[in-house]
C-alpha cells in the first residue's frame, strides 16, 4: 500500500508540469496586406445564338456561325491565346397568346471563353467576334497567368504586419514577444472586371488596370 503513494505523487507532479508548459502566456494578432500587380491575362466570353424551325436546324446553323467566329478570333490571337467552350444549349421557343403552349422553333447557343496573354489584342478580338457573327461579347476580366509569386509576396507582407501588431500588443502589456507558436492564412486574387463600350469605326477601347492580391495572416507568439 505504501509503495503506491510516491507513484501517485510523481504522476500528479508530472501533470502539473505539463499544464504549466502548455499554458504559457501568448498573444494573437492579425495582419493584412494588399499588393497591386499589372495583369498579364484577359478572359472574354463570346456567344453565338441561332434559331431554326427544328433543333437540328438551329444546331447546324449555330455550328456554321461558330466555326466562322472562332476561326476569325484565332487569326487575331495567333499563339497569344486559346479558345475553349464553356456551355452549349438547345431549347424550344414557344408562341404567344393562344399559341403559348405550341413550339414555334428552337434556339441554340454556344458560349466559349477566349483567353488572351497579349492584352493589346483585346479590342481587336472584340471587334472581330462582333463582325464575324457573335451575338454576345462580354464578361471581360483581367487576371494573372501565375498568381503564386504575388500571393507569396502578399503573405510575407501580411505576416510582418501580424508580427508587428503582436509586438505592439505585447509592448502595451509591458512584455516582449518571443517565438511564433502558430500561424493561419487566407489569400485571394481579385480579377479586374472591365466594361466594354464599342465605338465605331475605331477599335473598341479597353482600359486595363491593376489586379489586387490580398492576404491575411493570424499569428500567435509567446510572451516573454
Amino acid at each position: 500500500m505504501n509503495r503506491t503513494i510516491p507513484l501517485a505523487l510523481a504522476l500528479c507532479f508530472g501533470t502539473a508540469v505539463l499544464v504549466a508548459q502548455t499554458t504559457a502566456a501568448s498573444v494573437t494578432a492579425t495582419g493584412t496586406a494588399t499588393i497591386y500587380v499589372q495583369p498579364d491575362q484577359a478572359q472574354l466570353t463570346v456567344s453565338v445564338t441561332t434559331q431554326g424551325t427544328t433543333a437540328t436546324a438551329a444546331g447546324q446553323q449555330n455550328a456554321n456561325v461558330t466555326v466562322v467566329v472562332t476561326k476569325a478570333i484565332t487569326s487575331v490571337l495567333g499563339s497569344n491565346g486559346t479558345i475553349q467552350t464553356v456551355s452549349y444549349s438547345v431549347y424550344p421557343l414557344y408562341g404567344n397568346g393562344a399559341q403559348s403552349s405550341a413550339i414555334v422553333g428552337y434556339s441554340a447557343t454556344n458560349s466559349f471563353q477566349v483567353i488572351m496573354t497579349d492584352l493589346t489584342l483585346i479590342g481587336s478580338v472584340i471587334d472581330t467576334a462582333n463582325q464575324a457573327g457573335a451575338t454576345s461579347v462580354g464578361a471581360l476580366t483581367l487576371g494573372l497567368q501565375n498568381p503564386a509569386p504575388s500571393l507569396q509576396q502578399a503573405l510575407t507582407a501580411a505576416s510582418k504586419v501580424g508580427l508587428a501588431n503582436a509586438g505592439a500588443i505585447a509592448a502595451g502589456l509591458g512584455r516582449a514577444t518571443g517565438s511564433a507558436i502558430s500561424a493561419q492564412q487566407s489569400s485571394a486574387v481579385t480579377s479586374l472586371v472591365v466594361g466594354i463600350s464599342t465605338v465605331a469605326p475605331t477599335t473598341t477601347p479597353v482600359q486595363t488596370g491593376p489586379v489586387s492580391v490580398s492576404a491575411t495572416v493570424t499569428v500567435t507568439v509567446q510572451l516573454q
